[in-house]
């Protein structure tokens, strides 16, 4: 081959080297510059700080306006862990600052390196006073950290824990959930926490801070130009009665139940009080995680369970009221109708047994006596009606739809969390228990004076009550009146709900519930100077002993106030559940209670402590 062939040829190969050379190292740089994003991030994070604006929950109010929940600053200690020069670092010094071993650093270092070397991350939660002064005066010997301000909550009361709620660190299923949330956040577990977290939770902010390179802010990039600030919660006007609120957990003070209070007019909750309960700001601060856990390994008292929403109970003879109205609207029994009793019932070999009363009894008789036989009675002529009803079953199912349009064997509609439905047995239910057309009225007998397989809530309970004052209807029980603002109504809760119970069919329960207060079962529920209708309850509970039980209304012209009341163990209804049903509404309707030894006497009552 000639010389000058041979050169030419080791040209080409050589400018083909080259710019195959040259495409390596430009494709090389275009993959880390453009399209590696870590040397990204690693850039940034040298030189920029995202910092997530986290706003303040809204505030919680009651009814009055007085301020119940408010936010308080909280400071938190953040990482990113490439910022960090473990070389020049004092771990010893940060260790000790933070009450930490080294071994415990090590591990909270690897699971911010997890989630992300570059991203900050939550290194320590809610930094005593003396942490926080501490490492402020330090914070610049540890590059990588830096102290970040979220707020808390912060509690006026120590009561209604079960109404507020609480809020805690989203779990995985919260993150799956909503991507509004990241690792680190709050989010509402329960109460109106829970309900309305959307609007109580506001909207995050974002702001750029330039920093040098041992971490120190330098200012914010391009003037804030790109910051997106936090919209802050909205606030929230609770339906509760702080005062009586506080008055009906005093009142049940070693006891076990519940007080629910509602406004028959709109639907909200006066006062919602479980017993026993907790200082909700014991789930607040760092010792949060181990108070709680304290709480729901109380196994005895369950001070986590909120009996007014998930206690199921039976109502015992408070649901007689829902069947002298149900069976005068199936056209079984009318004003005048009479059934006789001989301490009691009997059918077949057994006999359902009832207290001395005067015999004949009426609509109104049989309720301020509170009379199993005429119920019973009552109960076989609805079920047996073949005038109606072809079969018993048939005029079950009647009878049925009746009760579920009451509020009984399902959530109300409500802002209620964790409801639970109660139980009333569909026809169903019996047709597996006893087999299909082999059941009875008397096979049921029990459920006629609500005890058998029928539970109810004591929201429930306040509910019917409310139906009955108000002669037909209701509205939804709630616990927020507004949002915003004290005059923006809450509008989920507006709208009546009617129970299909002819209106002329409540005057003579109402007479009833009266007589019994003024001469009957419930007259410990009396309160001088005011009209006030009741009905006591007795539930079986065996083997233990019987749940005390009250529900009532007040004033009966023009009703303020309707409650259900359920002490656990305490027997019969007039014996605890009556006279704390009287004291709440004095407090309520009056502002003041006059009748201190009754007062007393039932703030020291302590039952099965």
């Amino acid at each position: 081959m000639p010389e000058q062939s041979q050169y030419k040829n080791r040209k080409w190969w050589i400018l083909f080297i080259f710019a195959a050379t040259t495409l390596i190292y430009i494709v090389r740089l275009y993959n880390l510059q453009v399209m590696d994003e870590k040397w990204d991030a690693r850039a940034r994070a040298n030189a920029f700080r995202n910092i997530v604006e986290i706003p303040p929950r809204g505030m919680i109010f009651s009814r009055t306006g007085e301020k119940l929940v408010d936010n308080e600053i909280s400071y938190d200690l953040m990482v990113v862990p490439r910022n960090i020069h473990f070389e020049t670092l004092d771990v010893d010094d940060l260790c000790t600052i933070l009450e930490i071993d080294t071994a415990e650093f090590s591990k909270r270092i690897q699971q911010a390196k997890q989630y992300s070397g570059f991203i900050p991350s939550l290194f320590m939660r809610r930094l005593s006073p003396q942490m926080h002064a501490h490492l402020t005066e330090r914070l610049y010997r540890f590059k990588g950290f830096y102290v970040y301000p979220r707020t808390v909550r912060k509690y006026y009361t120590t009561s209604a824990a079960h109404i507020f709620g609480y809020i805690a660190e989203v779990n995985s299923e919260d993150l799956a959930n909503d991507k509004y949330y990241s690792i680190g956040d709050y989010i509402g577990k329960s109460g109106i926490e829970k309900s309305y977290e959307e609007q109580l939770r506001g909207e995050k902010g974002k702001r750029i801070i330039l920093v040098d390179n041992i971490g120190r802010e330098k200012g914010q990039y391009k003037d804030g130009e790109l910051d997106v600030p936090a919209v802050s919660g909205k606030s929230l006007y609770a339906s509760i009665d702080k005062e009586l609120q506080e008055y009906g957990e005093l009142l049940m003070q070693g006891k076990r139940g519940s007080i629910v209070a509602i406004e028959p007019s709109s639907g909200e909750i006066l006062c919602m009080v479980t017993s026993p309960a907790y200082d909700p700001s014991l789930l607040v601060g760092s010792e949060r995680g181990s108070n709680y856990m304290k709480l729901h390994y109380d196994s005895i008292n369950k001070p986590l369970l909120n009996r007014a929403l998930t206690g199921w109970y039976p109502p015992g003879s408070t649901f007689k009221l829902v069947n002298a109205l149900i069976f005068q609207q199936m056209g079984v029994v009318n004003e005048q109708t009479q059934y006789g009793c001989q301490m009691g019932y009997a059918y077949g070999n057994r006999k359902l047994g009832c207290h001395a009363h005067g015999t004949p009894l009426n609509v109104v008789g049989s309720i301020q006596n509170s009379c199993n036989a005429w119920y019973c009675r009552g109960f076989i002529a609805a079920l047996e009606n073949r005038k109606r009803y072809k079969t018993t079953r048939e005029a079950y199912i009647s009878w049925y739809e009746h009760v579920r349009k009451m509020g009984f064997g399902d959530r109300l509609e409500s802002d209620l969390p964790y409801q639970l439905k109660g139980n009333i047995p569909t026809a169903d239910y019996y047709d597996k228990a006893y087999g299909n057309g082999k059941w009875k009225a008397t096979s049921i007998l029990s459920i006629s004076i609500g005890q058998g397989e029928i539970c109810a809530t004591p929201v429930q309970l306040a509910n019917m009550v409310a139906i009955i004052a108000n002669k037909g209807y209701y509205y939804s029980p709630h616990l927020v009146r507004a949002i915003g603002d004290k005059d923006s109504l809450n509008q989920a809760y507006t709208h009546k709900i009617y129970v299909g119970i002819d209106e002329k069919y409540f005057y003579p329960v109402i007479e009833g519930m009266e007589r019994a207060v003024t001469g009957g079962t419930a007259r410990r529920a009396a309160i001088p100077g005011v009209r006030v209708a009741a009905k006591t309850g007795t539930a079986q509970n065996p083997p233990k002993k019987d749940h005390s039980l009250l529900v009532c209304y007040a004033p009966v012209e023009q009703p303020k106030i309707a409650i259900s009341i359920i002490v656990e163990n305490g027997g019969f209804g007039a014996t605890w559940a009556a006279p704390i049903a009287g004291l709440m509404m004095e407090k309520y309707l009056n502002g003041k209670v006059e009748r201190k030894e009754l007062e007393e006497a039932m703030m020291k009552g302590r039952i099965g402590y």
